[in-house]
């Protein structure tokens, strides 16, 4: 298995249990799911069994997105203008990091690509909720959740650059 960690804060961003697909060689989109969980409930992305499915909620029990409470993801909340400038210091960072390493050929693929996947994400702005690692670095990746066309099946989007693979 897997396990993706942001490069810039070190936090557990999520693994390879869940389905996962590369868009453009520049960001991951990880499929998700909302979840019931009672206190003391792990998710590790095996599918709940049918008894699981119950939509009555529990006393106790909250439903939570499970992507981010595995990884511990934390919500937080940028209008656009805040979230750019994260973002410019952000990709910087990340190309610092590429540069670090000494592979040329990524810094230029990331800043090539990276720009016109930002504007993607800033045209769609508003149908983004926005989650940070564990540690709530500010300097950290900050994962995009959005919802497929349907409008219901939520997805993460992060950014494939600033994720270090780890096998476990």
């Amino acid at each position: 298995m897997l396990l993706y960690e942001d490069i810039i804060s070190g936090d557990e961003m999520f693994s390879d249990a869940f389905p996962m697909k590369l868009i453009d060689n520049i960001a991951y989109e990880v499929d998700c799911q909302m979840i019931v969980v009672k206190e003391g409930d792990v998710d590790i992305g095996a599918n709940p069994s049918a008894e699981e499915q119950e939509e009555v909620l529990e006393e106790g029990a909250v439903k939570v997105n499970n992507i981010a409470h595995s990884f511990r993801l934390q919500a937080t909340v940028y209008d656009k203008k805040a979230y750019l400038s994260h973002l410019k210091g952000y990709m910087k960072a990340v190309a610092d990091k590429l540069a670090e390493k000494g592979d040329p050929n990524a810094v230029t693929e990331f800043k090539a690509k990276a720009n016109d996947f930002a504007k993607k994400i800033v045209g769609n702005f508003k149908d983004y909720e926005f989650y940070i690692g564990e540690n709530m670095n500010p300097d950290g990746m900050v994962a995009l959740l959005n919802y497929r066309e349907d409008g219901v099946t939520p997805y993460f989007t992060f950014w494939k650059h600033g994720l270090k693979e780890v096998k476990l």
